[in-house]
């Protein structure tokens, strides 16, 4: 028997790339470029150690670079049915996270911290699980919004599905 389960949520959450490949090269390219012609101007004045630490500053820069485009690669996944809530995150460097909560307990969140961005936090049984750090505010809740109305179209099933 094949049992036909209506999703109510299904999206995927990723960072939004600050800059495309080409663009990273032709970045790297203009750093490193006035970083040699800066290097051959002080060399010209006799100061030959600072050749290398202008190496290092585009050395620095790329590093930073390439940090940040590692930490863009992380996404989440949020599924909603009538019986669950799955969270799979995937972040590199780091083991993927797999949850499945009751979608008749889960509790979506949008906690307004003083002086701090909001949190997105999707609670169950004492245990909250803050997603899309990566997102702005304004997105972050348009993502609150629409977990609120799955879930409660999720529970709504459940609940019609009893009667």
């Amino acid at each position: 028997m094949i049992e036909n389960t209506i999703v109510y949520m299904d999206a995927t959450l990723t960072p939004n790339r600050s800059l495309s490949p080409t663009a990273f090269t032709l970045i790297m390219a203009l750093v490193a470029f006035v970083s040699f012609l800066a290097g051959m101007m002080f060399l010209s004045m006799g100061a030959l150690p600072v050749i290398g630490f202008f190496g290092l500053d585009a050395l620095a820069i790329w590093l930073a670079f390439r940090a940040s485009f590692r930490s863009q690669r992380q996404e989440t996944r949020i599924r909603i049915t009538a019986e669950s809530l799955d969270l799979f995150h995937r972040q590199p460097g780091r083991p993927d996270r797999f949850e499945s909560l009751p979608t008749a307990f889960a509790r979506v969140d949008l906690q307004r911290l003083e002086r701090q961005p909001t949190e997105l936090h999707i609670s169950h049984a004492g245990r909250t699980f803050v997603i899309g750090r990566f997102l702005a505010p304004e997105e972050r809740q348009s993502l609150a919004k629409a977990l609120q109305n799955a879930v409660q179209r999720a529970r709504a099933e459940r609940f019609e599905s009893l009667a």
